[in-house]
């Protein structure tokens, strides 16, 4: 395992959308234990490939109740919406306020090739959304609206 280096926010490579993942091979198992290491690291709670400059639809996340690794992920249902405060690793020092559903279903292949079906809520529904947002080029400056001090 090896910690990566997070992108930052102007390099064009997190406007990017990120390449479907056709098979789990020795490349992405690395990845995705080389992207927990850097997150856990870097004290994030979600993280993305293209932070770490890999165009692939690979993410991981943790709140604090263990580790989600997730190829391909896409969110198949949502509901309720809230607002709250977010962060990003590629954008240290920026923080907003973001509308996010409340709770989310999330389908992905899991780093054994398995098909898993995830239901989040509240921070855990932001985390996915958040970084299933990264994999489409999409940034949560893109979606603030307020930014940390404004009133």
């Amino acid at each position: 395992m090896a910690l990566r280096n997070i992108r930052k926010y102007g390099d064009d490579i997190l406007r990017k959308k990120s390449r479907k993942v056709d098979v789990i091979n020795d490349r992405i198992i690395t990845l995705l234990k080389d992207m927990e290491e850097t997150l856990y690291e870097e004290d994030g709670i979600g993280l993305a490939a293209p932070q770490v400059g890999v165009l692939k639809r690979v993410i991981v996340v943790d709140i604090g109740e263990g580790i989600f690794k997730l190829v391909n992920p896409e969110i198949i249902y949502s509901e309720g919406s809230y607002t709250d405060r977010e962060g990003c690793l590629s954008i240290p020092g920026t923080q907003g306020e973001v509308k996010r559903p409340r709770k989310v279903k999330v389908k992905a292949i899991n780093e054994k090739g398995e098909e898993v079906i995830i239901e989040g809520e509240d921070l855990l529904a932001r985390a996915f959304c958040h970084e299933i947002d990264h994999l489409n080029g999409i940034l949560f400056v893109d979606k603030i609206i307020k930014k940390e001090g404004e009133k």
